[in-house]
């Protein structure tokens, strides 16, 4: 439905998409509430109108590639992903500053990759549950000390001897991952100095039914590095070789 399109003469980016000639609607002045004013519009049009002459290029999003500072669910934001036109790759920055503006769309000549800041156990959701769950609860101390143990257990992991998890996390920059079996064995019997007779098989349940998909998860955090280059020069073609005519897409 959408498409994405560059000016390769002064490298702007257009997003096409069904909606871009849907009329807007405002409250007429000195009209109640119930009077709205139509607007007209065709962004994809003046998009066309700005860059009569010029030549236009479609791109492909790459799959998979789109990354955002915030979570999915937050409407201002900076979020980017990358295309390419089948030589060149690019990175595109989608953005807006006020919730009542369209978004915008800006072609950077780089690259990014994501940066693993911190990996740590849910401590706050390990708390909670252990006193949502566990019937008789367990004494303040004795979940402070589990989580405190938890996160021993776990301190010093590297992201190549964890397991991600299938699911997708609700933030784009936070990921999760399960411990191995070595290190399960290692948290249970630790545990055994900490809980005694039905307090252990209590806490040997709640670990095993928490530690693939649940509050036992580590949360890795990572941060988005985005790497700017100078945009390549075109290349002199000799003037004993033909040139090639490029197509112009959307002539008006």
């Amino acid at each position: 439905m959408n498409q994405l399109i560059r000016c390769k003469t002064c490298d702007q980016v257009f997003m096409k998409g069904p909606y871009d000639a849907y009329p807007e609607y405002e409250v007429a002045p000195n009209y109640s509430s119930e009077n709205f004013r139509r607007i007209e519009r065709d962004d994809f049009q003046n998009f066309l109108s700005d860059h009569d002459g010029h030549q236009l290029e479609s791109l492909k999003i790459i799959e998979d590639s789109y990354v955002s500072e915030k979570a999915y669910s937050e409407p201002i934001k900076v979020s980017f992903f990358k295309a390419t036109n089948g030589r060149e790759r690019f990175v595109v920055k989608k953005f807006r500053e006020r919730i009542d503006e369209p978004l915008k769309y800006q072609l950077i000549f780089g690259d990014y990759s994501l940066k693993c800041v911190t990996i740590e156990i849910q401590s706050a959701e390990i708390s909670k549950q252990l006193e949502d769950e566990l019937k008789p609860p367990l004494s303040p101390e004795k979940i402070e000390a589990f989580v405190k143990l938890y996160g021993d257990v776990v301190q010093g992991f590297a992201l190549e001897d964890l397991e991600r998890i299938p699911e997708e996390s609700r933030h784009p920059l936070e990921v999760y991952y399960k411990i191995d079996d070595v290190h399960l064995v290692y948290l249970l019997r630790k545990c055994r100095s900490l809980f005694k007779g039905q307090e252990y098989l209590a806490m040997e349940e709640f670990i095993h039914r928490h530690k693939d998909d649940g509050v036992l998860l580590l949360k890795a955090t990572y941060n988005i590095e985005l790497v700017e280059v100078a945009k390549p020069e075109k290349r002199t073609i000799p003037v004993f070789q033909p040139l090639e005519k490029e197509k112009v897409l959307w002539k008006k």
